[in-house]
Order: C-alpha cells, then sequence, then structure tokens
C-alpha cells in the first residue's frame, strides 16, 4: 500500500485541481480504503471481504473492473498483483 498512495494521491490531486477543486490528503485516501470505501488496496483476504461486503450491500455484483494504473506503479509490480491466483480463489 505504502507504493500506491503517493501516485493515488498525486493522480487524483491533479484531476482535482483541474476541475476546481483542492488537493487530496491521506485522509481521502484512508476513507476511500478503509472498510466502506471504493478502493482495494489491501492483502488478499482483506481486498476479498471488501468485495464481498459490497456485493451484500448492494444485493450481488456479479463483476469487479480493477484500475490499477492510477497510483503511478511501475509496471512489474501491476504484473505481479495477485486477483487472479489469491482473491478470485477466495471470491468463488
Amino acid at each position: 500500500m505504502a507504493e500506491f498512495v503517493p501516485g493515488y494521491l498525486e493522480t487524483f490531486s491533479k484531476r482535482a485541481r483541474e476541475r476546481g477543486g483542492s488537493s487530496l490528503t491521506w485522509a481521502h485516501f484512508e476513507a476511500q480504503a478503509g472498510l466502506l470505501g471504493a478502493l482495494l488496496v489491501d492483502n488478499p483476504e482483506e481486498v476479498a471481504a471488501k468485495i464481498k461486503r459490497h456485493s451484500e450491500a448492494l444485493g450481488g455484483i456479479s463483476r469487479v473492473t480493477f484500475q490499477m494504473d492510477v497510483a503511478v506503479l511501475p509496471h512489474e509490480k501491476i504484473l505481479r498483483a495477485t486477483l487472479g491466483t489469491r482473491v478470485a480463489p477466495l471470491l468463488r
């Protein structure tokens, strides 16, 4: 997560400023990464649990789309994501 946050804040702060808003803060990130937030940034078990919670709250979801490039992570890091090997099996 430590590698994700700086790029996330930079990317979304830039977008917010372009639209007349202000820069994002660590508190903004924590709110979105927290229990009820939209970001799925954590270990595989926590990501799977959050997807399950959101699915239950929404009456069931059949698809989750991940956008991994907003954090300016190196391509090698994105390739090592454990979505298919560790998160998906926990959801099945």
